[in-house]
């Protein structure tokens, strides 16, 4: 199912002449990394620079770009040695990270591109005000061992047109200083059937889809036979006729809610609450006679795909009826 969803969205993008650079921390993986490579994406987004290390290891992706500010010189130094090994490019939405950049690039033999990160609506990471993220741009290009190459963001779901207007300002801004906008970088899952909506853009970085999970169906982006990952967990206990214990608790389904009611679906059982979890416990509820034996196992999409990944290391792999056995989750855990 992964890779019908990740054939579907290239499918949509090829389309729509929209350039994919598909975003790894949900799966972590270099097969799948690589398998997207192969249907047309143009090139992977890590979150940390340990990510890259691990997506690399195996050849077939040559170029990525690294979706996080970064800092300190241990860091750094590996990014330095991750750009002789691969097309690297960063974001950064401050002067601290900047000069930290130039220092480590100035003597480098091809200077590091870099975005300037915008907040066009999120309000995460990113400069806020169009002139500011003019500001940086040029910053960017006049310190040493360093190029301006364009604009990246994580905008809100559903604003395409007033993040369009928020990109256009400052596309012109920078325009004025002299420099171009290569790289127009946006993205996300939730509104990923409605990427070319804001053709500015010139890729789409996207993550969830490869999965697809509860959040995306509750928003309608997807459907639960378009769910490739879930968790197969143990009925351990039955309490009471409307209460069962289950193996699986905040160590495997996360805290996530993104505002659902409930620790994610369980499949066939929409009468089914998975109402609380501890570390290892998760509490199933019903309002009828919960159905349920010690020993049953039941099938759960996750709410939130990607930090659920995060806690494995290791994923059986399936397509269709046939298990292939498992994989390693090759690029979680690392603290960089």
């Amino acid at each position: 199912m992964a890779e019908a969803n990740i054939s579907r969205f290239q499918t949509y993008c090829d389309s729509h002449g929209i350039k994919v650079r598909p975003h790894i921390k949900t799966h972590k993986m270099p097969a799948l990394a690589n398998f997207q490579i192969g249907r047309g994406a143009i090139g992977i987004t890590c979150q940390k620079i340990s990510e890259a290390e691990a997506m690399i290891a195996d050849g077939g992706i040559d170029d990525v770009l690294i979706t996080y500010n970064i800092l300190g010189e241990a860091k750094l130094a590996r990014l330095r040695a991750l750009s002789e090994k691969v097309k690297l490019s960063v974001v950064a939405d401050n002067l601290t990270v900047v000069r930290g950049l130039s220092g480590a690039f100035a003597t480098a033999t091809s200077p590091l591109p870099v975005l300037v990160e915008c907040d066009t609506g999120a309000a995460r990471c990113g400069v806020s005000d169009p002139e500011e993220a003019a500001t940086l741009a040029a910053e960017i290009d006049a310190l040493p061992g360093l190029t301006f190459r364009g604009l990246m963001t994580y905008p809100p779901a559903g604003a395409a047109s007033k993040v369009t207007a928020w990109l256009t300002q400052t596309k012109n801004l920078i325009a004025a200083k002299g420099l171009s906008v290569e790289v127009v970088s946006s993205g996300g899952s939730p509104d990923m059937w409605h990427a070319h909506e804001m053709p500015l853009a010139t890729e789409y970085r996207i993550g969830t889809y490869a999965y697809n999970d509860r959040s995306l169906v509750e928003r309608g982006t997807c459907s639960w036979e378009d769910c490739a990952l879930t968790v197969l967990a143990t009925v351990v206990s039955v309490p009471s006729e409307k209460r069962a214990i289950i193996d699986a608790g905040s160590k495997v389904l996360t805290s996530d809610l993104l505002g659902l009611n409930g620790h994610g679906h369980i499949l066939g059982r929409d009468d089914l609450v998975i109402d609380q979890l501890s570390e290892e416990h998760g509490r199933i509820v019903s309002e009828g006679p919960i159905g349920l034996e010690v020993g049953d196992q039941v099938q759960i999409v996750p709410n939130h795909a990607c930090v659920v990944a995060n806690m494995l290391n290791r994923v059986e792999l399936v397509r269709g009826s046939k298990h292939l056995g498992s994989t390693p989750v090759a690029a979680r855990g690392q603290v960089w």
